[in-house]
């Protein structure tokens, strides 16, 4: 339960708790709560009170559209399937930006350009000719830490560094020029902040939570929304020096089961409240103008489809009078509806769908279902009245286009060393020290210092995801102009304070150091793509340096590039100090400012950060949360030494928890020759099945199964079908939810075969879905165009087993069946991405 204070902090004052508690059900947290009760939810002012004249001017523009310029509105299309033209025939209410999206589908497409494509937008969109209305187009961009899709934009640390710094005065500073950098590139819309409140760390979006606790994320919506749209009741509200915001995702996202990302979660109604639910008030307080509908589900229910949460205690109680926005196809997600016809997520509450690449399919289905009466034209009114409102509130209607507003086209506020300094800042304060065996830190510049790791001169990997390309890959150094690397930082302040700063890529040198630094961590991911199986950090290689640096006495310092807390306390025990950096962006000089001191020999930069996340004693320790029973971290929430602590350790138990048959390979289905848990490998004659644990099997004349060797001992298996009974093979488990990854074009079932003989007939590559649920997809021409005798790879799209009738949601098995003589051999099969 939250405390008092935390309560203050949600509802702005102790007079709004009075009156909340009078009203609140605070029954026992024991069995969730299949339904919620509206009545149990905190009330707020709205944010921005409904202005009188606003309200008839969007009463006359409504009664003067047709039902399809209604529907237009709330439409959003992604820049990679709409062009110009489109808006102008549709009267589209948004465009978006997805990760991958881009002029010209290039990531790394020049400033210039966006907002070039920007006012052939706005133009079409402002097209009176033929009686259209003239009704500014809405862009909205994924600026989540900072205006992350830009060339040379200011690369803020994401979301996890920000929540240790407890500084919400620079956490508005943040938002303030991320607003203003947005606007420089013609864009009007943000989708940040992240609201939620990770209590899962495997889940692959805990980077972009601020905590565990709902405290931080409380006292932080106030602020980034602040930031990101200015004061409300102020002449700041959304002046041409701000953008609009989104609190997202509404509701529980962090919380859901394994931390799966689009999963589900199955909190009681006041753990959702009062957990994932405190940045909402808040946020709304604030003035946020667009919450956006999570992915994820509440007990089994979709939230785009969630009309008792987006509707009644959203609009209704809380009295949040902007829009809601779906998420990326999340209306597909519904039992009965698909990307192109989704009533049930209108009706319930999505104001503007989120239709990146189906958009005309849902267009011309939402018309049709308004005009039958499916969807109730007092819905429509209403969805499309909110969309105005923001609009108008925002000053689209009378802002002329994006490259002529105020800042558009001052390219040189893209990364501008004001900005800079404060991402610079951010990064000091961020840093969490764990350990200073003997005080080694901070270090004299007067001395030779060996920097190495994977991390050391990679902004790619100090920048993580949403960086330039949706999963933050394909990034070079040269692609942050106005950034730098951890090393670039190291070296010019070792540099000036008249030591010796050498970068070794693999840890070797000629000459002993007196200290070395070794930068390592997680590479970039976004979303599903990070999620995990378990909190183990799978490199040795840094470990390995570590120890051989403490084996020849060489002070070492570790620096941990991560977006959450992992188990790695074998490299703690091997490293003198180790410091958590987080995802600290493009402001790299940051961390050397804090490890570092001055050349006169004092201290330049304190420690500031304070863990927002408890660190976790074991790898399988991923729900460790503060105020959980039995609540036992390595280094609890709030930990963090300065230079004024002792920071000596002693040696930490390297106890990981794991038993050696886990995998972080949470896509993969079978690796090295045998099913990865908790897929089973199945193989089935007639009605006879058996599971395959033995190198050798056979069932009846039918099917033979072996294990073989490809690159390793037995690290494939070969079947073997004769054609005289249908068999099949198959890979088995609890049902389990692949939507997530079936909504991408880009992801895809890889397998890793051999053709030994080919097929005399037809193979169909199978998958199950409960009882009444099946997928056929004919194989056959595929393997009888492999190469005999030779490993080969393919891939086949996911979207081809949805298309068959595949339901990505339970999926229970994956396998090969056929009644005719074949021989295959399997090395590998696993989800991957193609893309980037």
């Amino acid at each position: 339960m939250l405390s008092s204070l935390l309560l203050f902090l949600v509802f702005g004052s102790f007079a709004t708790y009075a009156a909340y508690t009078a009203t609140a059900a605070r029954g026992q947290n024991t069995l969730p709560p299949t339904t919620i009760t509206p009545e149990n939810w905190p009330t707020t002012t709205g944010g921005a009170t409904l202005d009188t004249a606003m309200e008839t001017r969007i009463d006359e523009l409504i009664s003067s559209m047709t039902i399809e310029e209604l529907v237009g509105q709330t439409i959003q299309a992604d820049i990679s399937d709409v062009t110009p033209e489109d808006v102008r025939r549709y009267r589209l209410g948004s465009i978006l930006n997805g990760g991958n999206s881009a002029p010209g589908e290039d990531v790394r497409a020049e400033p210039a350009q966006w907002l070039a494509l920007a006012d052939e937008f706005y133009a079409a969109s402002m097209d009176t000719t033929h009686g259209r209305k003239a009704i500014p187009i809405l862009w909205g961009t994924d600026a989540v830490h900072g205006h992350n899709n830009i060339i040379g934009a200011t690369i803020f640390p994401h979301n996890i560094g920000l929540g240790a710094t407890r500084n919400p005065g620079l956490i508005q500073q943040i938002g303030e020029i991320t607003a203003r950098e947005v606007i420089v590139t013609g864009m009007d819309w943000t989708f940040a902040p992240t609201l939620a409140v990770v209590r899962d760390n495997r889940w692959g979006r805990t980077y972009e939570s601020y905590s565990e606790d709902p405290e931080i994320v409380a006292e932080y919506a106030t602020a980034i929304v602040t930031g990101l749209q200015g004061e409300l009741n102020s002449n700041r509200f959304l002046s041409n020096q701000h953008v609009i915001a989104t609190a997202k995702h509404f509701i529980g996202d962090g919380g859901t089961q394994r931390g799966k990302d689009q999963g589900d979660n199955i909190d009681s109604e006041i753990d959702l409240r009062d957990y994932h639910g405190a940045g909402y008030p808040p946020a709304l307080e604030a003035g946020v103008q667009t919450v956006m509908a999570s992915f994820s589900s509440w007990q089994g229910q979709r939230m785009h489809g969630h009309k008792t949460l987006l509707t009644d205690v959203l609009k209704t109680r809380m009295g949040f009078n902007g829009f809601v926005v779906g998420d990326w196809n999340g209306h597909a997600q519904i039992p009965g509806c698909s990307t192109k016809s989704c009533p049930i997520a209108f009706n319930a509450g999505i104001d503007m769908f989120m239709a990146p690449d189906s958009w005309r399919g849902l267009y011309q289905n939402t018309v049709a279902q308004v005009k039958s009466g499916e969807i109730s034209r007092s819905r429509l009114d209403d969805a499309v009245r909110r969309i105005l409102r923001v609009k108008l509130r925002s000053g689209l209607f009378e802002k002329p286009k994006p490259s002529a507003r105020p800042l558009a086209g001052n390219y040189s506020l893209l990364g501008h060393p004001n900005h800079q300094a404060i991402a610079r800042q951010a990064v000091q304060e961020s840093l969490v020290l764990l350990k200073n065996q003997e005080n080694l830190l901070p270090l004299r510049t007067d001395q030779t210092i060996l920097v190495t790791g994977d991390g050391a001169d990679n902004i790619s990997q100090q920048t993580g995801g949403w960086t330039l390309s949706w999963q933050g890959t394909g990034n070079r150094n040269e692609h942050f102009p106005n950034g730098k690397s951890i090393w670039e930082g190291l070296k010019s302040a070792i540099t000036d304070g008249g030591g010796n700063a050498v970068l070794s890529a693999d840890g070797s040198y000629g000459q002993t150091p007196d200290v070395a630094i070794v930068v390592f961590g997680e590479n970039p991911y976004a979303e599903f793509k990070g999620d995990l199986e378990n909190l183990n950090y799978p490199s040795d290689k840094e470990l390995q340096l570590l120890q051989s640096f403490q084996a020849k006495g060489i002070p070492t310092v570790a620096v941990f590039l991560s977006g959450r807390p992992l188990w790695v306390t074998p490299e703690i025990n091997a490293a003198d100090a180790f410091v958590v950096a987080w995802l600290p962006g493009s402001a790299g000089e940051g961390v050397a400012d804090v490890l570092l001191r001055k050349p006169n020999g004092a201290i330049n930069v304190d420690f500031k950060g304070k863990l927002s996340f408890s660190w976790p004693r074991t790898a399988t320790e991923a729900k460790v949360n503060r105020g959980e029973n039995n609540y036992d971290p390595l280094f609890p929430y709030g930990y963090g030494l300065t230079y004024k602590d002792n920071g000596t350790l002693a040696e930490l138990p390297e106890t990981s928890g794991l038993d050696g048959s886990e995998t972080t390979l949470s896509n993969a289905f079978f690796a090295f020759g045998k099913a990865i848990a908790p897929w089973s490998l199945q193989a089935t004659v007639g009605e006879t099945s058996s599971t395959v644990v033995d190198a050798r099997i056979q069932l009846g004349k039918a099917l033979t199964i072996r294990s073989i060797d490809r690159a390793a001992q037995e690290d494939a298996q070969q079947f073997v079908w004769s054609g005289e009974e249908r068999g099949a093979i198959a890979l088995t488990g609890p049902a389990t939810d692949y939507t997530a990854a079936a909504h991408y074009d880009d992801m895809v079932l890889a397998m890793q075969y051999r053709v030994d003989a080919l097929p005399d007939g037809p193979v169909t590559l199978v998958a199950q879905c409960g009882d009444d649920c099946r997928a056929d997809l004919d194989l056959t021409t595929l393997f009888t165009a492999a190469p005999l005798g030779e490993w080969t790879q393919a891939e086949i799209p996911l979207s081809r087993l949805v298309g068959a009738g595949a339901d990505m949601a339970q999926l229970t098995a994956l396998g090969l069946e056929t009644t005719e003589a074949f021989s295959l051999s399997l090395s590998d099969m696993r989800l991957i991405s193609t893309g980037e």
